[in-house]
Parts: C-alpha cells; sequence; structure tokens
C-alpha cells in the first residue's frame, strides 16, 4: 500500500465532527483567496513603511507562486483523492497542493522580511514560529480533509519554500548589487 493510500484510510477512521469543522476553518485560511488578501494587505503596509524591496518580495513571490502553481498542476495533471473520502469540492488538479505551496511561499517570505525589519529577537522567534506552524496546518488541514494526497501537501511545501527562497535570494542579490554600484 501506497505512502498515499495509508495515510488516507488512517485520516478517514479518525474524523470527527469538530475536527472536519476546525480543519475546514484552517483550509479556507490558507486558500488562494486568503493569501492574496493577506499579501495586498502586507505589501500595502510596507509601501507605507517605505520598505519596497520587501513588498516586492511579498507580492512578487506570491503572484508569481501562483503562476508556477498552476502551471504545475496542469503539468501533472494528477487526479485528487477520491469521493466520499473527499470532504472538498474541487475543480483543479491536485499536485502540487497550492495551499501547501502558496503558504509556504507566503510563510518563506514574511521570515526574511520579518528577519530584515523587526528587531527584537523574542518576537521575531515569535512571528516565524506561527508563521511556520501557520502552513503546517493548512497542509494537514487538505490531508485530513482529502482534498489531497500527502504527497501533493509535501511537494507543494516544497515547491512553496524553494520559490520564496528564490526570491529572498534574489532580493537579497539585489539589493547587494545595488548598494555596490552607488558607491
Amino acid at each position: 500500500m501506497s505512502l498515499d493510500q495509508s495515510v488516507l484510510d488512517n485520516v478517514i477512521g479518525d474524523r470527527t465532527a469538530w475536527m472536519i469543522d476546525v480543519a475546514t476553518v484552517v483550509t479556507n485560511i490558507g486558500g488562494t483567496v486568503a493569501v492574496l488578501i493577506a499579501s495586498t494587505v502586507l505589501t500595502v503596509a510596507l509601501l507605507l513603511q517605505d520598505r519596497r524591496r520587501e513588498a516586492v518580495l511579498v507580492s512578487g513571490a506570491v503572484l508569481s507562486g501562483l503562476a508556477v502553481m498552476t502551471g504545475l498542476k496542469y503539468l501533472y495533471e494528477r487526479p485528487r483523492p477520491p469521493l466520499p473520502e473527499r470532504l472538498v469540492e474541487t475543480s483543479t488538479y491536485s499536485f502540487p497542493s497550492g495551499h501547501a505551496m502558496l503558504t509556504a511561499v507566503l510563510v518563506c517570505v514574511l521570515v526574511a522580511v520579518t528577519l530584515r525589519v523587526v528587531l527584537d529577537r523574542q518576537v521575531r522567534i515569535v512571528v516565524v514560529v506561527l508563521l511556520v506552524l501557520y502552513t503546517l496546518a493548512v497542509g494537514l488541514s487538505r490531508v485530513y480533509l482529502a482534498a489531497h494526497w500527502t504527497t501533493d501537501v509535501l511537494a507543494g511545501w516544497t515547491f512553496g519554500a524553494m520559490w520564496g527562497a528564490f526570491w529572498v535570494f534574489s532580493t537579497r542579490t539585489q539589493r547587494i548589487l545595488t548598494r555596490r554600484i552607488r558607491v
């Protein structure tokens, strides 16, 4: 039996009504609309603080991550877990999990922004831990609701972290190059 099927079988046996409700709320706060709203609010807030580079990091990473995620779904065309196990109705492909990927992109760039902007070490630690817990909870909710196979979520986190890291590195490299040119 595959990892995906084994996890799905175990999840189905452990579902409770209240956990389904919790997972549904968690999955909704990690959806595309929620991530786009959060990244828009954060981008505007960063622009108002004259943090243009960080604003570009957040908006650029999330918007391009959405495009990359959509492209990967159409490249792989993997079907979702079967009904009636699947408790979420959706019309897109399963691989990679968009919820896991976009929250991982958002978390990755927000960790970088936090480390660049927040001076207090304890605040940094709390923010980073909460951000990581957020993307983990969203991904696990997708598996619990059988919206995705386990490997879809793992791939989403991996692709998302890689895409976010690419943007963090790119904006950092651009800042270093800009400083050298000005000198």
